[in-house]
């Protein structure tokens, strides 16, 4: 209910792409029986929302290593995103046994087997970039790190360069659309440079 009610909320503010982080690499090392439950968590979902997904166009990606899940996962995930890859609303990426240092060493080996015989070295950030499982997206402007953590925890980390990190105390299961209004309101005040002086300090340089 609440990814359904942040989808939602983000698609009316003209939000064209959100990636949700369900489950890291890292989360294997977690109790089986709570592993289990996420896992179950998942089939449920992707079972219940995909006819939502597709009345509202949202188009669904799921990034990470999900050879490691079992087949009926698998299945459903293959399918939720062939329904829906047409959609031309919101993208929502649920990004599922996945890990920033992953995604980097999965595009490196994409990149070396789609060149054979010539160096990484040879690469360049660009060519890197094609083979991130999230190419198809831009960078996120926002990233929102719920539960009074301070630390993203291995979430696209190459992606992530310039985006602007906003903390909460609040859970994730009590993370509401005021919380949502509440984040973008705060990014809306940010001044992204992107590595450049700021326009204040352009004027004061020049004044």
């Amino acid at each position: 209910r609440r990814v359904r009610a942040v989808v939602e909320a983000c698609a009316h503010r003209g939000v064209r792409y959100l990636t949700l982080f369900a489950f890291s690499t890292e989360n294997w090392k977690r109790p089986p029986d709570e592993v289990s439950s996420l896992m179950e968590l998942f089939v449920r979902y992707l079972r219940s929302e995909v006819d939502r997904m597709n009345a509202a166009a949202v188009r669904l990606k799921v990034i990470g290593d999900t050879s490691a899940f079992n087949p009926l996962l698998q299945r459903l995930i293959a399918e939720a995103q062939a329904r829906t890859q047409h959609n031309q609303g919101i993208t929502l990426t649920v990004a599922a046994n996945y890990g920033g240092r992953w995604d980097m060493l999965q595009a490196a080996r994409a990149w070396q087997s789609a060149h054979p015989g010539r160096l990484l070295d040879e690469a360049n950030e660009e060519d890197l970039h094609r083979y991130l499982s999230t190419a198809y997206a831009p960078d996120p402007d926002l990233l929102i790190r719920t539960g009074g953590e301070y630390r993203i925890s291995n979430f696209m980390l190459w992606q992530s360069a310039y985006t602007e990190l906003y903390f909460t105390n609040t859970l994730w299961p009590d993370f509401s659309t005021e919380e949502l209004a509440l984040a973008l309101a705060w990014y809306a005040g940010r001044d992204r440079r992107f590595g450049a002086s700021s326009a204040i300090d352009t004027r004061m340089a020049a004044g």
